[in-house]
């Protein structure tokens, strides 16, 4: 539930037009909602503005149906990751509106959030870059999340520092960018080079793309934790999600200052 439901609801009290016992059955799942094998945070979007997102990957088909189901009667929307293809299929026979954005293992249902500030928000948009193409499922995590949470989006992929030409030709675009997410394995060295070219704050996403000594994504991570260039924030290995967290919240705080 949002703010903007609370809000009708206590209208309908103050009116008349809702009565008090209506009004608490429609509350009575604050803070959260049990289901015997999951707690749904219902009252996370009150507190830190976006609600819970599922994250899909373990869950059982039935339960992911039922988690589902009851996000969307609170809030009217959900955002579930890491969904396996059976599961995607099953989720969009039991509601024919889910879309499933294969590349990324994301599924969205419901209408995406609406952008402070009106379409996309005032500001640049969220630049989402790849590094190569066996990076995009993280780049794509992350695009189509920053796009669901109501930003603008724009991607640019296979611009890793193996062609550095190819990022330069790029530049300009980047350089309008609100916040800047950055998707890289192997060497991880794409983020630091970003903040070091442009003002934007740059959120770095190690991937586990890499030979052996990239240990599943690590080397990447520790490249950009140990970045020289400031203005770099670094998010976990594949952690596509939380980078278009952060770079919502980045983009939303600058939104909302006067």
């Amino acid at each position: 539930m949002n703010p903007r439901q609370i809000k009708e609801i206590l209208e309908g009290v103050a009116s008349g037009a809702v009565s008090p016992d209506a009004a608490l059955q429609d509350l009575a799942d604050l803070p959260f909602a049990d289901l015997g094998f999951a707690k749904l945070d219902l009252h996370r979007e009150l507190r830190s503005g976006l609600p819970e997102t599922v994250y899909g990957e373990g869950k059982q088909i039935d339960d992911l149906k039922a988690i589902a189901a009851r996000m969307l009667q609170a809030h009217g929307r959900v955002l579930v990751t890491r969904v396996r293809p059976e599961a995607a299929a099953a989720l969009r026979e039991a509601f024919p509106e889910a879309v499933y954005h294969e590349r990324s293992r994301i599924v969205t249902c419901g209408p995406p959030h609406e952008p402070a500030g009106g379409p996309g928000g005032p500001g640049g948009p969220i630049v989402v870059l790849a590094a190569g193409t066996s990076d995009l499922p993280v780049a794509e995590e992350a695009a189509v999340c920053a796009s669901w949470f109501g930003n603008a989006v724009e991607t640019h992929y296979d611009i890793g520092i193996a062609g550095l030409h190819r990022l330069v030709s790029r530049l300009p675009e980047i350089r309008r960018a609100s916040v800047v997410i950055a998707v890289a394995g192997m060497d991880g060295a794409l983020p630091t080079v970003i903040a070091s070219l442009v003002a934007a704050p740059v959120v770095a996403v190690p991937t586990s793309v890499g030979y052996g000594a990239s240990f599943g994504g690590l080397a990447a991570l520790l490249t950009m934790l140990n970045g020289c260039a400031p203005g770099l924030a670094v998010v976990n290995i594949d952690n596509g999600y939380g980078a278009a967290v952060f770079a919502h919240r980045i983009r939303s705080a600058s939104i909302a200052s006067p």
